[in-house]
């Protein structure tokens, strides 16, 4: 159970932190939350419990929290430790995190931000604690985090990282998504040199451009609009550790320009300020994009992509491993089964087995965890029978997914085309040489000398409705298809379906421009993208659902 220690005299901040925390949980267990009044019984408690996180008030009766922080410190070094003060422009907070806090919060304290930061602490301690197993074994006795495979493509990753890991060089890990590539990562950082320092992991794709650069670099006070106190970035606060940056192909190039160098010297400026910052931080980088093309193209650098690939680990994706689908599906089985208290669960029906089996898995291990998740929570009897799995993977066309007749006629990335319409029947042989005879009384006013005019107005047909492409936006066929197979995925099903039609149609009004795109959704180019993916659109000369 991860554990939380507040260190602080005032005796309402423990009941502020246990009301932030209420209902997180971090690796499916709750935090529990212990109190301290003085720095004495602080260390007492940190010695006997071992929290996990410690928040830490700078201001305690007859010590300087900075003091208790270097106790702290020595004690775990791994252990994030976050302060509290009541100034924001506090040289003690700025000090303490130059020498390895994790972060400070202002009082009186903002329980969303107090929440947020919690959380990512926390997570942060896991990720350093949980170590990453390599094994080519299944079964109730492994560890939670563990990259599972003995297919030769399997076992090669697993050279590349014994290779690697005692090696203090940079390591370019990729893969699809859902591939495992921060297990990878992690597993790296816990085999190396560095496994007794922090370990720190940065989605590039989940940050938007104009925070990510303070969040990896820091910035001085007044650096910008609502920048009301220096902040320490990444890079300062792990030195001496690791840094995994995910979706490194997402960022910008003066982005990639200002990691290049970082690369290069170990030096960087926080933003808006004027002082050069010495750093030693290990950089393990991963993407899913095609960097060669991007240098190519002119959208990464060349020099920052020959850099980060010192060292290279390419992880295959699911539908090329094989046998390793069935080991993936043991290991995952036995863990999800106690986390969500099917304990009587027995296995999966071999019907049920080969459906896995002959899945192409577009979203890899990621989609597969989600698969049995479902499965489980679907069974109602003690073996996994092919009416539990998800409509996809037993080939239901009926399912909301890529392979879903409901996601519609792509979407082009240019206006609309009418589809072909039927042609008329051809005219006779002579039609063209002789006139259409009048209308009957054209042919009686002739008669009579009268003139002729023009012909009396037709009524104007009512102009078509235009032809939607792309997924519907009527969610009744799903509605009516899930009612009838009495789904319990109803919810969660006409949200995905929603969100394909909103994604496809402003990517047809963009003409596919992503950039564009994104900004009209409100969403970071990167979130875009895994939508994208996630959704199973595809864009080439044309926009549309994936019908494979």
């Amino acid at each position: 159970m991860p554990r939380l220690l507040v260190i602080d005299d005032d005796r309402t901040v423990p009941l502020l932190v246990r009301k932030a925390v209420s209902g997180l949980e971090i690796g499916g267990e709750p935090v529990e939350v212990s109190a301290a009044l003085t720095a004495r019984e602080g260390m007492h408690l940190a010695k006997s419990e071992q929290p996990d996180v410690v928040l830490l008030d700078l201001v305690l009766p007859g010590v300087r929290g900075s003091e208790l922080f270097s106790s702290l410190h020595a004690d775990d070094p791994k252990r994030p430790v976050l302060f509290m003060t009541a100034g924001g422009t506090s040289d003690t907070a700025i000090e303490a995190m130059k020498q390895g806090a994790f972060d400070y919060l202002l009082k009186p304290l903002d329980l969303p931000k107090l929440r947020d930061l919690l959380t990512t602490a926390l997570e942060s301690r896991r990720l350093m604690s949980t170590k990453v197993g390599l094994s080519a074994q299944s079964g109730d006795k492994m560890p939670t985090d563990l990259f599972v495979g003995r297919t030769e493509s399997a076992v090669q990753v697993y050279k590349s990282i014994g290779l690697v890991a005692a090696q203090d060089v940079t390591v370019l890990v990729r893969g699809e998504s859902g591939t495992g590539k921060e297990l990878v990562a992690r597993a790296i950082y816990h085999h190396g040199k560095r496994q007794d320092k922090p370990f720190m992991a940065i989605n590039c794709a989940a940050i938007p451009d104009a925070l990510l650069e303070s969040e990896l670099f820091g910035h001085e006070k007044g650096a910008f609009t609502g920048a009301d106190r220096q902040r320490i970035g990444k890079f300062e606060q792990c030195s001496g550790g690791t840094i995994f940056l995910d979706e490194i192909g997402d960022t910008t190039l003066p982005m990639q320009a200002k990691m290049l160098r970082l690369l290069q010297e170990q030096r960087f400026e926080r933003v808006g300020g004027n002082t050069t910052i010495k750093t030693d931080v290990r950089v393990i980088a991963a993407t899913n994009r095609p960097l060669e093309k991007m240098v190519d193209e002119g959208q990464f650098r060349g020099d920052l992509f020959f850099r980060l690939n010192e060292f290279s680990i390419d992880i295959p994706p699911l539908r090329e491993r094989g046998e390793d689908v069935l080991l993936l599906v043991e290991f995952f089985l036995s863990r999800f089964k106690r986390d969500l208290g099917q304990t009587e669960l027995e296995g999966i029906a071999p019907e049920a087995v080969e459906l896995l089996r002959n899945y192409a898995w577009p979203g890899n291990v990621r989609e597969l965890q989600s698969v049995l998740r479902k499965a489980i929570l679907h069974s109602t009897g003690p073996v996994i029978v092919p009416k539990d799995l998800p409509a996809e993977v037993r080939g239901d066309r009926r399912a909301v997914g890529p392979a879903s007749p409901l996601s519609g006629p792509p979407a082009t990335g240019r206006p609309a085309e009418r589809p072909a319409e039927t042609p008329a029947a051809p005219p006779p042989p002579d039609a063209a040489a002789s006139p259409a005879p009048p209308a009957p009384d054209a042919a009686a006013a002739s008669a009579n000398g009268q003139p002729t005019g023009e012909a009396s107005p037709q009524p104007t047909p009512a102009p078509e409705p235009p032809k939607e492409t792309g997924p519907p936006s009527d969610l009744r066929p799903l509605l009516d298809a899930a009612l009838a197979e009495n789904s319990e995925d109803i919810y969660a099903d006409s949200l995905e379906l929603m969100e394909r039609y909103v994604v496809t149609r402003i990517l047809d009004r963009t003409g596919g421009n992503q950039s564009r795109a994104a900004k009209l959704l409100g969403i970071t180019r990167g979130s875009l993208r895994n939508k994208i993916r996630g959704l199973g659109i595809t864009i080439e000369q044309v926009i549309g659902s994936d019908e494979d």
